[in-house]
Protein backbone atom coordinates (compact mmCIF):
# COMPACT_ATOMS: atom_id res chain seq x y z
CA UNK A 1 0.00 0.00 0.00
CA UNK A 2 3.09 2.15 -0.05
CA UNK A 3 2.27 3.69 -3.61
CA UNK A 4 -1.41 3.91 -3.74
CA UNK A 5 -3.40 6.19 -5.22
CA UNK A 6 -6.68 7.99 -5.50
CA UNK A 7 -8.61 7.08 -8.02
CA UNK A 8 -10.67 10.16 -8.48
CA UNK A 9 -8.63 13.22 -9.43
CA UNK A 10 -10.45 15.85 -7.73
CA UNK A 11 -8.84 17.62 -4.78
CA UNK A 12 -10.22 20.64 -2.02
CA UNK A 13 -9.38 23.90 -3.07
CA UNK A 14 -8.69 24.75 0.66
CA UNK A 15 -7.21 22.59 3.29
CA UNK A 16 -10.28 21.43 4.93
CA UNK A 17 -10.57 17.66 4.80
CA UNK A 18 -14.28 17.78 4.83
CA UNK A 19 -17.81 20.08 5.01
CA UNK A 20 -18.90 17.26 7.28
CA UNK A 21 -19.34 19.74 10.30
CA UNK A 22 -21.08 22.43 8.17
CA UNK A 23 -23.31 20.67 6.99
CA UNK A 24 -24.71 19.65 9.96
CA UNK A 25 -24.78 22.92 11.50
CA UNK A 26 -25.81 24.60 8.56
CA UNK A 27 -28.94 21.54 9.10
CA UNK A 28 -29.38 21.91 12.62
CA UNK A 29 -30.03 25.90 12.10
CA UNK A 30 -32.62 24.92 8.96
CA UNK A 31 -34.76 22.25 11.25
CA UNK A 32 -34.31 24.49 14.08
CA UNK A 33 -35.84 28.09 12.43
CA UNK A 34 -38.23 26.11 10.08
CA UNK A 35 -39.32 24.41 13.42
CA UNK A 36 -40.30 27.42 15.24
CA UNK A 37 -41.99 28.78 11.69
CA UNK A 38 -43.78 25.99 11.50
CA UNK A 39 -45.51 25.82 15.30
CA UNK A 40 -46.09 30.39 15.06
CA UNK A 41 -47.53 29.88 11.41
CA UNK A 42 -48.91 27.18 10.94
CA UNK A 43 -48.50 26.88 7.48
CA UNK A 44 -46.12 24.87 4.89
CA UNK A 45 -45.41 27.07 2.37
CA UNK A 46 -43.90 29.55 5.09
CA UNK A 47 -41.06 27.29 5.29
CA UNK A 48 -37.64 28.56 4.57
CA UNK A 49 -35.20 26.23 2.02
CA UNK A 50 -31.61 25.45 3.06
CA UNK A 51 -29.98 27.88 0.30
CA UNK A 52 -31.89 30.54 1.81
CA UNK A 53 -30.59 29.98 5.92
CA UNK A 54 -26.68 28.84 4.92
CA UNK A 55 -24.47 30.79 3.04
CA UNK A 56 -22.05 28.21 1.26
CA UNK A 57 -19.49 30.52 1.01
CA UNK A 58 -19.02 30.54 4.49
CA UNK A 59 -18.28 27.15 4.84
CA UNK A 60 -13.94 25.91 5.21
CA UNK A 61 -14.42 23.73 1.90
CA UNK A 62 -14.69 26.02 -0.93
CA UNK A 63 -15.60 22.94 -3.20
CA UNK A 64 -13.04 20.62 -5.63
CA UNK A 65 -11.38 21.10 -8.66
CA UNK A 66 -9.60 18.72 -10.75
CA UNK A 67 -6.24 17.91 -11.13
CA UNK A 68 -3.93 16.66 -14.23
CA UNK A 69 -3.19 13.22 -12.88
CA UNK A 70 0.14 13.40 -15.19
CA UNK A 71 1.37 16.46 -14.05
CA UNK A 72 0.55 16.54 -10.39
CA UNK A 73 1.39 13.44 -8.86
CA UNK A 74 2.09 14.03 -5.46
CA UNK A 75 -1.11 15.08 -4.41
CA UNK A 76 -3.06 11.48 -5.33
CA UNK A 77 -0.73 9.97 -3.12
CA UNK A 78 -2.89 8.48 -0.31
Amino acid sequence: MSRSRKKSPFMPITTARSEKEDKMLANRRHRRINKRLLNQTHDQDALLELRVLSDIWGFDKDGKRMVDPDLQRHLLRK
